[in-house]
Order: structure tokens, then C-alpha cells, then sequence
């Protein structure tokens, strides 16, 4: 008989995390065209991302090494009402220097709910259903991403920032309610561990050694990869483009349609083929973005990047636990969303700085050749396998026929 998977509990965090999220992604694609709206350069605008990014890297060691002693509750609950706090600041930013601290503030945020999150939704969830557990839980991730930044998108255009920030702020405090209301599962190692008996390090809770190489692809993509988070609502606005949610939708829809053929296709056949197949699609998808002055390219580079990036992070994450000690997979799992968040705000500043000039258009296609890079890396390093591979079948070979 199966362990009981949906509690109460497990569906309030589950939908708690929804509406974080909810609230979270609705700002992703305004934050920038709203700040250049008051004054910030190109460099400013890529800040936006770039601080954000920073914030997030840098907060989560330090959650993990809490996690290890602290009860659950508290630590989510911190984290959903920084969340919050922030948001409703964001109107009172009139001043360019004052918002961009404001998001780095958010991102110190972002990084300690994400982390307490996802560890209270395993700790809710027995052990014997935990892939299927998870994989629900990170429904709740995939709908905001499908809903909330064509939302966001909509209620900007329609009317004013500050009533995209109140809509925001009111799922937030939705979330803070629900999770309140949740009875976490708290394990028993941890109420029994004392602060005094561990030693904190942050290179040790920031770097898993034998899945650098997949980490670092995962930079190198999301360099490219930011330029597009930071800059398709003013190149929207550029190109008077009005429907350029479109692009998000499209981008959900593939996304959420392929993972299960890519979740076959590594099984059976490894990750390289279908790294090299989600890049590629990503990098035609940039191209064609850079090209658009339609709602039709829009939508057709929307489903590119779906099918390409959309599964691509999920292939690299696995790629990255697949090469990782089972007792250091969690460190693995956190380097791979620091490395996320390190190349999209690495990108921010980058092409914040292109953005003063070159147009946003040649912007995604200059982004584009970090993808053309992680392709040819992956390639080299595929075909150092192969050889070594082969130098090992010969040597073998030369020891036995010496006998």
C-alpha cells in the first residue's frame, strides 16, 4: 500500500509556493521597462537582473548551512513575508540607486524561499513517492511560469505600475497565509543537531566538484539566455510589438508539452544529444526573436525557446545529479540554481552595458554566441570522452595480449 502523498499540508505548501511564485514572475518582464521609465541607463537597466542574480547566489549556502538546525516553519515563513516586504517598496522607488537596492534585497529573498521551499516539500513527502512528489510540487513552478509574466505584461500595459505591484503583493500575502497554515515535517536529525556541532563553509555548500562541467554549461546558457529575461519588453516596445506575452505562452506551452519526451530521451540515450538539441533550438530561437516585428514571430520564438531552453535547465540539473554522489546531491541541485541565477545576472550586466551601443535586436544575437560556445564545449568534451574511452579499450587490449 502507497504512502499517503496529497496532506493537507503538502497541498497548502504546494499552493502557497504557487502563489509565491506567482507574484514573483509577474515582475520579471516589467521591472526592467519600468525603471527605464524613470531614468536608468543601459548599464541600470541590466542591473536589474544582475543584483537580483547576485543576491540569490549569495544567500543560499547560507539557508542551507540553517536548514541543517533550523525548524522548517520559521524559515518559510521569513522567507515569504521578505518577499512581500519588498514588493510593496518597490512604488517608492523613484530613485534608480534605491530600487536597484531594493532588488538586491529581493534577491536575498528569492534565494532564501526558493531554498526553504523545495526542502520543506520533501520533508512533507515520503520517501517512497518522493520523484512524484517533486515533480507535482514543481507544478506549482511551471503554472506561474505559463501564467504570470503574460500577466504581468497585460496589467503593465493596461494600467499603472503600482497597481501591477498591488495585484503582486496581494498573492503574496496569500502565500504568507497559506503556509502559515501548514504543518511542517521538521526531521528528527535536524531538531537534534546543535548549531555549536557544525562547521560552516561556503565553497563546501556552494561547489559539488564532479558536476562542474554541467554547472558551467548551465552559466554559459543563461549568459546568452539573460539578454532576453532583461530586454524582450522594450524590444517589444521598440518594435511596437503589443502581444509580446506571447512569447512567454509559447514558451510555457512547448516547455511543459516536451519534458516528458526529454525525460525519455536522456534515460535511454544520455544527456549530450539532448543538450546539443535543446541549445540549438534555443540559439535559432534567439535569431528569430532578434528578427521579429510581428506577434507571429513573437509566438514562434516563444515555442523555440520552450522547446530548447525550457527543457534544457531541467536536462542539466539531472545531468549534473546523474554524475553526483548520492549524500552531495543537494549541493549539486544548489550549484546549479546559483549557476542560473550567476549567468543571468552576469548577462544583465553585460548587455546592460552593449545595450548604450547596439540595438536590443543585435543584442540577442551577439547573446546567442554563448550558445553557439556551450554547443562547441560540450562537443570537445564528448569527443575527450570518446578518445579516453578508447585509449582505455586499447590499453586493456596491450595488458591482455601480453599474457
Amino acid at each position: 500500500m502507497k504512502e499517503r502523498l496529497w496532506t493537507k499540508s503538502f497541498i497548502m505548501l504546494m499552493v502557497g509556493n504557487l502563489f509565491i511564485f506567482l507574484s514573483f514572475q509577474m515582475l520579471i518582464p516589467t521591472l526592467p521597462p519600468y525603471i527605464k521609465s524613470i531614468g536608468a541607463s543601459g548599464l541600470e537597466i541590466g542591473l536589474v537582473t544582475g543584483l537580483f542574480s547576485i543576491g540569490a547566489v549569495i544567500s543560499r549556502p547560507f539557508i542551507g548551512f540553517l536548514l541543517e538546525y533550523k525548524p522548517r516553519k520559521s524559515l518559510v515563513i521569513i522567507g515569504a513575508l521578505m518577499l512581500f516586504l519588498v514588493t510593496i517598496l518597490y512604488p517608492i522607488s523613484q530613485i534608480v540607486v534605491i530600487f536597484l537596492l531594493f532588488r538586491f534585497a529581493h534577491g536575498l529573498a528569492w534565494g532564501w524561499s526558493t531554498t526553504v521551499n523545495g526542502t520543506a516539500a520533501v520533508d512533507a513527502i515520503p520517501n517512497s513517492r518522493l520523484g512524484e512528489g517533486m515533480g507535482y510540487f514543481g507544478l506549482s513552478m511551471t503554472i506561474a511560469y505559463i501564467v504570470a509574466p503574460s500577466l504581468g505584461i497585460f496589467i503593465y500595459n493596461l494600467t499603472t505600475f503600482s497597481n501591477l505591484i498591488f495585484i503582486s503583493a496581494i498573492l503574496g500575502a496569500i502565500s504568507i497565509i497559506l503556509l502559515t497554515a501548514v504543518r511542517y515535517q521538521t526531521p528528527q536529525a535536524v531538531i537534534n543537531t546543535r548549531k555549536e556541532d557544525l562547521k560552516f563553509s561556503y565553497i563546501g555548500s556552494s561547489v559539488e566538484k564532479s558536476s562542474l562541467f554541467p554547472a558551467f554549461i548551465t552559466i554559459i546558457i543563461n549568459l546568452g539566455y539573460g539578454s532576453v529575461v532583461t530586454f524582450i519588453v522594450i524590444f517589444g516596445e521598440e518594435r511596437g510589438i503589443e502581444q509580446i506575452f506571447l512569447f512567454y505562452i509559447f514558451n510555457a506551452i512547448l516547455a511543459t508539452l516536451g519534458r516528458p519526451f526529454a525525460g525519455r530521451w536522456f534515460d535511454e540515450k544520455g544527456p549530450i544529444g539532448l543538450v546539443l538539441f535543446c541549445t540549438f533550438s534555443t540559439f535559432v530561437g534567439m535569431w528569430v526573436l532578434s528578427f521579429a516585428h510581428s506577434n507571429l514571430f513573437i509566438a514562434i520564438s516563444g515555442a523555440l525557446f520552450g522547446l530548447g531552453f525550457g527543457c534544457l535547465i531541467p536536462t542539466l540539473q539531472s545531468w549534473a545529479l546523474l554524475m553526483t554522489p548520492a549524500h552531495r546531491r543537494g549541493v549539486a541541485n544548489g550549484m546549479i540554481f546559483s549557476s542560473i541565477d550567476l549567468g543571468l545576472g552576469l548577462s544583465g550586466i553585460i548587455f546592460g552595458v552593449a545595450a548604450q551601443f547596439v540595438s536590443t535586436a543585435s543584442i540577442f544575437r551577439i547573446a546567442s554566441l554563448f550558445l553557439l560556445a556551450a554547443i562547441i564545449l560540450v562537443l570537445i568534451m564528448e569527443r575527450k570522452k570518446r578518445s579516453g574511452l578508447r585509449e582505455d579499450v586499447v590499453a586493456k587490449k596491450k595488458v591482455r595480449t601480453s599474457f
